[in-house]
């Protein structure tokens, strides 16, 4: 039986213990252990963008992570997005452009465009369509997305000012 490693780390702002394989990868950690299943295994190699997280403010995607090696980190997923049964700007404006269909992607480019408005509150369309680049989706395109994005960050903008 393989050992388990003791990891504390913080997650959606909630300091968080757990034990870990040392293999296993921060996805297998956040879905199988932790119960967090926003984020989505797609490919598993990387390269689709559907488990994307924060992890100390940067975009990685939590395949290619190992749980242990989130010790004392801060982590961000899609569920710390919403503020109680309040949706994120970035969420509501997904839903009212129908920038979702089957919903793998989703999780992944709404952290990734989270870290992107977070950085650059009013990125050009270019901006954005380079920023979410390493996201996948095989269902909607890209550009429900794309104008998704842009509406959330007038929105957000219109909420500061």
């Amino acid at each position: 039986m393989p050992t388990k490693t003791h990891v504390q780390t913080r997650i959606n702002g909630e300091n968080i213990e757990f034990l870990c394989e040392p293999r296993q990868s921060l996805l297998e950690c956040l879905r199988d252990v932790l119960q967090l299943t926003g984020s989505k295994e797609g490919c598993n190699d990387g390269n689709c963008g559907a488990c994307t997280v924060l992890l100390d403010d940067r975009i990685v995607t939590s395949c290619l992570v190992l749980g242990v090696e989130v010790e004392g980190k801060e982590i961000s997923t899609v569920e710390g997005l919403a503020q109680g049964n309040s949706l994120h700007p970035l969420q509501q404006a997904f839903l009212e452009n129908a920038a979702l269909q089957c919903g793998i992607c989703t999780p992944g480019f709404l952290v990734a465009a989270k870290a992107l408005l977070d950085r650059e509150p009013d990125p050009s369309e270019e901006r954005i369509r380079f920023w979410l680049a390493n996201n996948l989706c095989r269902c909607t395109g890209y550009d429900k997305i794309i104008r998704a994005v842009m509406d959330a960050a007038g929105k957000m903008q219109e909420t500061k000012a």
